[in-house]
């Protein structure tokens, strides 16, 4: 089944210059991306991407890492992407992490993790409209879709 995700290569990837090896590590995986742009994220938008977590004790440590510096705001299609980019990504803490995922290559901690992805349909249906409108993303059709 073909799957929308919304990733978040967070401020420390980008300082780290990652974006990049990140990038195509989500692509050699068969996703295509159908959104993709730098974004200043506001605390308006912190706030509501990081609703779930309001009412916790590290909600305003989110809110002020992710609205520190720019983020790469994409959006990635396809079969089961979200289980694929989850896998990809790995646990939350990079320091537990597993080796070849995101996580475990380039993060050993939990608050500078690197990325997000979304974890859910509903978590992307949430989080999705806050990073792009409709007229930013472009269904895949630009080669062909039967390479993986």
């Amino acid at each position: 089944m073909n799957q929308r995700t919304l990733i978040l290569i967070k401020p420390d990837g980008l300082k780290r210059r990652l974006s990049g090896n990140i990038i195509q590590k989500l692509e050699n995986k068969g996703l295509n991306i159908v959104a993709l742009k730098l974004v200043k994220v506001t605390e308006e938008m912190a706030k509501r991407h990081y609703s779930v977590h309001e009412n916790k004790p590290f909600f305003n440590d989110l809110v002020r890492y992710i609205t520190s510096d720019p983020v790469v705001a994409m959006i990635m299609e396809g079969k089961n992407a979200i289980a694929v980019v989850r896998n990809l990504v790995g646990a939350t803490d990079g320091s537990k992490a597993a080796p070849g995922t995101i996580r475990g290559d380039y993060s050993i901690s939990i608050d500078k993790n690197i990325i997000h992805a979304s974890d859910s349909e509903e978590s992307y249906n949430h989080e999705g409209p806050i990073f792009f409108n409709a007229n930013e993303i472009y269904p895949f059709s630009y080669g062909d879709e039967n390479l993986f």
